[in-house]
């Protein structure tokens, strides 16, 4: 297991700072991941790990040796990536042995580790699993494959681009649930890349929010939910609601309704809350100790399944509301614990 520790890295693509000098250390063992919406710098941090791309300034190390400028081949990490990127004319066996081969690994060794690691995955009870060709495989099989490919070289480090963007919902969280036993089985470093912040939460050991090049916040998949730091990963983690506010004299004014507040923000605030917060009740109920209200119209409700989202005007903005129940429309109050009420400056 080898911790990989990233100093200052800054590169730039013209005009363009894809890495505003990005400090960061991944644990030994863990699984990090790099979260973020397109555009943030987090597949550039990933493919300057790898060697892929060269870095304009900072340094790289894994544990105490400097790889920075070290080619890929020589830094002992392995890359999934999205489109699975398997030869179309080898088979299964073929692609996994490839990596051995370069190597020059004997071939009964070969044979061992790729029937090995196939098992490992999971597909290789599959019936002449290893004959086939990859368009002969769902794509949940070829990123099974793809990840054994990675994983039979036994790298110091294991990257993951987004590997499971490309499939199916539920082909897509059985495979998590997978890739998390596996990298725990197995023991090894590594680093996913993902756009999807339920991924990031359930997979990962730690969490890295990026935006613009930067670090927004770094923690357990529970601090970043729970305690997010900036509006920015309070708006990004969950399905949230933004309002712009003010605060004067120990009172937040939003949407022209006026709240309690007695925290340290003053002048122009954003004010975010979770829609799976909100509880909504008869305008005319009694307010609750240790919440806060506000008033809107139901304007209209969707079924998703395990609960409805409603869209509710408050003042010029709709907010969201999940709740198991179909409600009419119509005036309602949206009330929520003061606690979950997050205001930034």
């Amino acid at each position: 297991m080898v911790q990989v520790r990233v100093e200052n890295v800054r590169k730039t693509y013209g005009k363009v700072e894809a890495l505003k000098g990005v400090s960061l250390n991944f644990k030994s063992g863990d699984l990090t991941a790099i979260l973020g919406p397109s555009g943030c710098g987090k597949t550039t941090l990933l493919r300057s790990i790898a060697g892929f791309i060269e870095v304009d300034a900072g340094r790289i190390f894994f544990e105490s040796e400097e790889v920075t400028s070290l080619p890929p081949q020589r830094r002992g990490t392995a890359m999934v990536f999205q489109n699975y990127a398997l030869w179309p004319h080898m088979t299964v066996f073929e692609n996994v042995a490839y990596g051995l081969r370069l190597q020059k690994v004997p071939a009964t060794e070969i044979r061992r580790r790729v029937q090995k690691v196939l098992a490992l995955v999971e597909i290789g009870n599959l019936a002449d699993v290893e004959s086939r060709k990859p368009s002969a495989l769902s794509g949940g099989q070829q990123q099974r494959v793809a990840l054994a490919r990675a994983l039979v070289v036994e790298p110091k480090v294991l990257l993951m681009d987004e590997p499971l963007s490309n499939l199916d919902a539920k082909v897509r969280q059985r495979l998590r649930a997978e890739l998390r036993r596996l990298q725990k089985q197995v023991g090894i470093t590594a680093i996913y890349v993902t756009h999807d912040q339920e991924e990031a939460l359930a997979l990962a050991d730690t969490v890295v929010l990026m935006d613009q090049g930067t670090i927004v916040q770094t923690g357990t998949p529970q601090e970043i939910y729970l305690k997010p730091s900036t509006a920015f990963a309070a708006e990004f983690l969950g399905v949230s609601n933004q309002l712009e506010g003010k605060v004067t004299d120990g009172t937040l004014v939003v949407a022209g309704q006026s709240i309690p507040y007695a925290g340290p923000v003053r002048g122009k605030a954003t004010v975010i809350f979770r829609a799976s917060d909100i509880q909504m009740e008869e305008p005319s109920a009694t307010p609750r100790a240790g919440t806060v209200a506000l008033n809107g119209i139901l304007e209209e409700s969707l079924f998703l399944g395990a609960h409805y989202r409603h869209y509710i005007r408050v003042g010029d903005v709709v907010v969201m509301a999940d709740s198991p129940d179909l409600r009419p429309a119509g005036p309602v109050r949206l009330v929520l614990p003061a606690e979950k009420v997050q205001v930034y400056g």
